[in-house]
């Protein structure tokens, strides 16, 4: 399988190139200039690999939640891809791919993933690791402020994302005896939206292009997370 996957939303700007398991990167931390920076990371990936667009069997995007700017440019350069290859896309949750990569680097098997998204609110969600090494949803995905995030009591939890250095205080208030440590400087990366993309596109979850819409979770959004 071959698929490209990438990745907008937040300060760090990526895109992998997937190939029957096998996963290339390209990755930069970037205050702006993600639209420019994503289509050079495409385009050397596939010159890297002796691809075109067409030669794929799906484009892969982190759909949201976070920075309204971010998910519109991954939306509007997946969709640009998909059209012109005429490829089908799968959307990534960022949540997701954050609790992801948290596994894939710590080993951490129960996440509290939590988006910074201002306006005194967290974008946030929990996944456990589920089949195949990749985590599943245990909490839905949802957006408030810090004193409404509620978890299981019987579970041990681990939180990572950019909402635990906005309202570190207040969630370790709120999640005291259920939080087993978190940490906030750490990142979306395409590596792992490839990596829950192929499954989802083994699954039959990939849409067509006009059907790959981002996830804002709620009607006012920021141009900033």
């Amino acid at each position: 399988m071959k698929l490209i996957a990438i990745e907008t939303a937040a300060e760090a700007c990526s895109a992998a190139l997937y190939l029957s398991g096998d996963i290339s990167i390209r990755y930069k931390i970037l205050p702006r200039g993600h639209s420019e920076s994503i289509l050079e990371m495409v385009d050397d990936l596939l010159r890297e690999a002796n691809l075109t667009p067409a030669s794929l069997d799906a484009v892969a995007f982190g759909r949201g939640p976070g920075s309204f700017t971010g998910v519109r440019i991954a939306t509007g350069v997946i969709q640009g891809v998909a059209f012109a290859a005429d490829l089908p896309v799968v959307g990534v949750s960022t949540l997701a791919a954050l609790a992801q990569r948290t596994y894939r680097e710590k080993g951490e098997r129960k996440l509290l993933t939590a988006f910074d998204a201002r306006m005194g609110e967290l974008y946030w969600a929990g996944y456990r690791v589920g089949e195949k090494e990749l985590v599943v949803p245990a909490i839905p995905e949802q957006v408030g402020s810090p004193q409404q995030v509620e978890i299981p009591h019987d579970d041990e939890w681990y939180g990572v994302g950019s909402g635990w250095r906005a309202y570190s205080e207040q969630l370790e208030q709120r999640l005291r005896g259920t939080l087993l440590g978190f940490k906030a400087e750490i990142y979306c990366s395409a590596r792992d939206i490839a990596s829950l993309a192929a499954a989802d596109y083994q699954a039959g979850l990939a849409v067509a292009p006009e059907h790959a819409l981002p996830v804002y979770l709620r009607n006012q959004v920021t141009n900033k997370l």
